[in-house]
This record gives structure tokens, C-alpha cells and sequence, in this order.
């Protein structure tokens, strides 16, 4: 089944991106309670937040030397590896070496797994040790995770297969992989056995029946492109939140693409609402105590969404939090919201090859961000 919904898309869209700046006030209950300067070099990218456990896992990618310079120190370089912290105070509990990767799940048996490579590692949470390496197919490159508390399950995504590899929580087996059809990025679970997976390229959500490890729906929503990273369920409602960096409309000659949230009908892909982003999103999550769903932009910004009730939405807040804090993670004990990002030093105005370049990182400048009411 495969429902394309962009006329209806358009439409709403159109009604939403006048006013704006009068629906989501920068003002709000929400702001930024902590921050910790907790340094380290390397990239990120997915975070986890392990409820039970009280801690936030950070993998972290490899970085080399930085030689001293202006009087600042030199820095050693950094292997892979996995940081973890106190999820209340956001103290250093420890690392996992040689690990790193995309991102962490943890799974009900206790086990936790990340989208490292060239391997998916298995480890303690709890004792933060490395337990097995499993190895994945040919050509698959592992991203995404999720662990599906309803069957216990690691979910591992890669865009070059697009599809996932599918790890068994209690013993790290590969049970086997599942034809996604498109570019998967994030994705959530109904505790019901279906897995939804937002296809970043492809601009669709596949629906996946987990027990026949099959791609029952594609859910269409945008134009192709639309760079969708971010999404978040209410469960109980079953509200999908879609965060994405482009409009879920073909945008006016000459105009930017609108970074859009697209909230639609987990049941059958209708589209209930769309609302502009002030940015592009790479991550989203719903907090079902609060009915609230957030999203982490790129350009220091974190969205809040309020549902006020299953079919009606509004923007809540617009808060500033770090430029470059673009993923995220929810403590549902607490209530509070997690980012990360780093400083950087002033960009080159332009690379050798006559284009742009990332300005480097400021060594030691990397942050974690707690936010709550």
C-alpha cells in the first residue's frame, strides 16, 4: 500500500507558514537548566538517554593529534568509543573503547547495542564492557538504532542497503535484515508490532510488521529530498511527529526549502498537520506525559510542538540552545531534554578547491545541553 498525499500536504502547509513568529514564541516553559563542558574530540551523532540505568551515551568517533599553537595546548588524538554520563548531573561515568559508532540502544535484557563499524558492538550498560562484536553483511554500513522494548530487538539501519539488520536483545544473534525500500534514519515502535522508519531521501514512512519482518506501507508525505531525519510517536494517539529539514512542498523559484514537522495518522499515513521548523531537524522525540513533542535543529534551536489534543497541534516554544545541537534524547523520568554540540573557530572563506569548508573545532569545547521546565 503506498499513499501519496502531497496535494493535501501543500495545502496545509500553505495555511501554516503565514504567521509563524505568532505561533511559536521563543518564550515558553521550557529553557536550558545545565550545562556540561565535558570536552573530548571526535563526531557524533545519535544519543541515547538509558532511563533505567541513569545514564547518557554519547558515541564518539576518532580524531587525531592537534598539535599546540598559539599558546594553547596540545591535544592527543581520540580513538572510538562510546561515552557515558550521569543522566542527572551529566558527570563522566566512563567509555566503552573501541566502539564509537552512530548511535545506542538499550534493550529490556539488559544488553546494549551500537551502530558501530565495521561491526555492531554488544556491551554492558551497566559495567560499560564490551561483550561481542556482530559482524553485518556485505555493504551494509550501520546508522540508525533502536531497540523495541516489545520484542526485545536491536534495529540497525543502513542507508546504502536500505534496510535493517535485525539483532536479537538477549544474545546479540542476527535474527535477519528487512527491506525498507528507501534511506532510513530514525525510527519508533507501537509496542503493538509495528516499526516505523522515517526514510530521509525518500521522503515516506515505512511501516514494517515486525513478527513477518516485512515493509507492509510506505506512508508518502513530501517531495522527494526532503532530508527527514527526525521522528517521534504517541503511542496511545498513534500521532506520528516528522521532523524535516525540507519543505513538504515543492518551494517557490528562487525560495529556500521550509524546513517542515509533518504530523500525521500512524494508522493509515493521513496527514493531520504540518507546521514550519525555524531549521532543520536531525532528531525528534514525544514525551506522552506532557503531549509534547521536540525537535533538535542544526542551527541552535530546539522545537516544541504541543498536542493539545489527537487531532490539533500548535508550535509551543522555540528555545535556543547551542548552534549545532542537532540530536537528541528524553529522559521520560524527569521530563528533561538532551543536545550536545561544540564550538568552532572562524571558517576559511573559502578551501583550496574553491568551495566551503567546516570550520575545525574548537579542541575541548564539547557541550551537553539539559533542558526542561
Amino acid at each position: 500500500m503506498r499513499r501519496t498525499l502531497l496535494a493535501a500536504a501543500a495545502a496545509i502547509l500553505l495555511s501554516t507558514l503565514v504567521g509563524f513568529a505568532q505561533h511559536a514564541s521563543t518564550s515558553g516553559p521550557y529553557k536550558v537548566l545545565k550545562t556540561a563542558n565535558v570536552g573530548g574530540e571526535g563526531g557524533w551523532d545519535y544519543i541515547y538517554a538509558d532511563v533505567a540505568d541513569r545514564r547518557l551515551f554519547i558515541p564518539r568517533g576518532a580524531a587525531p593529534a592537534i598539535p599546540a599553537a598559539d599558546g594553547r595546548a596540545a591535544v592527543p588524538a581520540a580513538e572510538n568509543r562510546i561515552m557515558a554520563y550521569n543522566l542527572d548531573t551529566l558527570a563522566p561515568v566512563g567509555e566503552i573503547p573501541d566502539t564509537g559508532g552512530q548511535g545506542v540502544a538499550v534493550c529490556p535484557s539488559g544488553h546494549a547495542f551500537a551502530s558501530s563499524h565495521p561491526q555492531v558492538s554488544m556491551f554492558n550498560p551497566k559495567t560499560l564492557k564490551l561483550e561481542k562484536k556482530i559482524d553485518v553483511p556485505e555493504g551494509f554500513r550501520s546508522d540508525g538504532i533502536y531497540c523495541d522494548p516489545s520484542d526485545d530487538r536491536a534495529y540497525v539501519y543502513s542507508h546504502p542497503t536500505k534496510n535493517t539488520l535485525v539483532i536479537n536483545g538477549k544474545d546479540g544473534s542476527v535474527i535477519g535484515t528487512i527491506d525498507l525500500g528507501g534511506t532510513p534514519e530514525e525510527s519508533v515502535a507501537n509496542g503493538k508490532g509495528t516499526l516505523y522508519v522515517v526514510m530521509q531521501a525518500e521522503s515516506n514512512i515505512a511501516v514494517v510488521d515486525e513478527k513477518a519482518m516485512k515493509t507492509v506501507a510506505h506512508y508518502d508525505f513530501a517531495a522527494k529530498g526532503g532530508h527527514c531525519n527526525g521522528l517521534a510517536l504517541d503511542e496511545k494517539n498513534a500521532v506520528l511527529f516528522v521532523a524535516c529539514a525540507a519543505s513538504s512542498m515543492t518551494p517557490a523559484e528562487g525560495q529556500p526549502a521550509q524546513p517542515t514537522m509533518v504530523i500525521m495518522s500512524a494508522k493509515n499515513g493521513e496527514i493531520l498537520k504540518t507546521l514550519p521548523l525555524p531549521g532543520g531537524s536531525d532528531g525528534a522525540h514525544f514525551n506522552p506525559a506532557t503531549r509534547e513533542a521536540f525537535a533538535t535543529l542544526g542551527n541552535g534551536h530546539l522545537a516544541i510542538v504541543k498536542e493539545t489534543s489527537p487531532t490539533t497541534f500548535e508550535m509551543e516554544q522555540d528555545l535556543e540552545t547551542m548552534n549545532g545541537a542537532r540530536t537528541i534524547a528524553l529522559d521520560t523520568k524527569t521530563g528533561h531534554v538532551f543536545t550536545m554540540a561544540q564550538k568552532y573557530e572562524a571558517a576559511p572563506e573559502s578551501s583550496p578547491s574553491g568551495g566551503r569548508r567546516r570550520p575545525p573545532a574548537v579542541p575541548g569545547s564539547f557541550t551537553i545541553l539539559m533542558i526542561g521546565k
